[in-house]
């Protein structure tokens, strides 16, 4: 396994710039998440560590050696692509075999490293099938097997589960992390699947643009979005404007439904600035009797309610007209009706303070 390192790294296609002076440290057996929208530069980024690209500006490193400049296959990286890529006229194992044989592996060895792939995998029974003769996700453990056979230095996998329905994606998700855990093995996976990336990821680089705007835990990145654009492309958010009236301790922000008061460590706001008081939907509650200390008690009117099983959705009409949502967990029966009149209740540590960037940073 390596430490990955970009430095500095931009790349262009024509006059389109597809990813623009980015800086990444990716420790060893890292599982490292690319995550954004479609043409935020996430793809590209990966095809520049794996040497298809190479930037105009900048430096790649595995560890402490510049690979700028070396074709991929000197790189020793192992690629999951999107379509699988599998050869249609080999079978499983032939095409397990195949980046052993560009390698001159000794035939003994090619075949145990062959069987332990597709063990790791769970495909050792389906060796002499055809690519044609296996499921979606029975062709993706392939993929993954061929790529881990030649025990490279790090793993890249391009949106490796975005062909798969939503079961199967969930089972490959567990078995990618098992496999991960157990091989400790350096891996850096792209998606736009923000659950995915959540749910697997040791840290995520978020990008728009082609630039990294946050990067964090996934923990990190749900609780304190650095910006509006974080904050909405990751999970539900509801947003309240406001204008900064308090620095202290706290932040209290002037909204139409009251003063509301945000943690410390907002470096750069002042007071007057127009600002963005964001709050997740599972971190609100229909409340009833007096608040305590530290919550905040808005009024609003129900104007929908959504039964999703596990959850029910509510969306309300606050005071001053700002739509927001609230989630209620494991719900035996619906707290409330279309038409309600309703007052909600939020912590004041679920608030994060954004600048008011506008809707274009959405």
């Amino acid at each position: 396994m390596v430490r990955v390192r970009l430095q500095g790294v931009t790349k262009r296609f024509g006059s389109v710039v597809a990813v623009e002076c980015v800086d990444i440290e990716i420790e060893r057996g890292e599982f490292y998440f690319l995550l954004g929208p479609s043409g935020c530069g996430k793809t590209t980024l990966l095809r520049t560590v794996a040497g298809f690209y190479r930037p105009e500006h900048g430096r790649v490193f595995f560890d402490d050696r510049d690979v700028t400049g070396v074709p991929p296959e000197k790189r020793n990286t192992g690629m999951v692509f999107q379509n699988y890529a599998l050869w249609p006229h080999m079978t499983v194992w032939q095409n397990v075999e195949y980046g052993l044989s560009l390698r001159d592996i000794a035939p003994r060895k090619r075949a145990d490293r062959i069987r332990r792939a597709l063990q790791m995998v769970r495909m050792e029974g389906y060796r002499d099938r055809s690519p044609n003769q296996l499921s979606g996700g029975q062709q993706q453990r392939v993929a993954l097997a061929r790529a881990l056979v030649i025990e490279p230095d790090v793993v890249l996998l391009d949106e490796p589960l975005s062909n798969l329905d939503a079961r199967l994606r969930l089972e490959m998700r567990e078995q990618i992390q098992a496999l991960h855990q157990s091989l400790g093995i350096t891996m850096i996976y792209v998606t736009h699947d923000q659950k995915e990336a959540l749910a697997m990821a040791s840290r995520v680089a978020v990008m728009q643009a082609g630039r990294v705007v946050q990067s964090g835990s996934p923990r990190t990145l749900y609780s304190k979005p650095a910006n509006r654009f974080v904050a909405d492309f990751i999970g539900e958010i509801n947003l309240i404007s406001g204008k900064v009236v308090l620095i202290d301790e706290n932040i209290g922000v002037k909204t139409g439904v009251g003063v509301l008061y945000g943690g410390p460590g907002y470096d750069g706001i002042r007071r007057g600035d127009r600002v963005l008081c964001a709050i997740r939907p599972e971190a609100m509650e229909f409340h009833a009797g007096s608040p305590g200390e530290a919550d905040h008690v808005v009024a609003g009117t129900v104007r929908n309610a959504i039964f999703l099983g596990e959850m029910e959705q509510y969306v309300v009409d606050l005071s001053d007209g700002t739509q927001v949502k609230l989630l209620e967990s494991h719900p035996r029966v619906r707290s409330a009706f279309p038409g309600d009149r309703v007052s909600i209740r939020f912590a004041r540590d679920s608030i994060s303070i954004l600048r008011d960037e506008g809707e274009n940073s959405a």
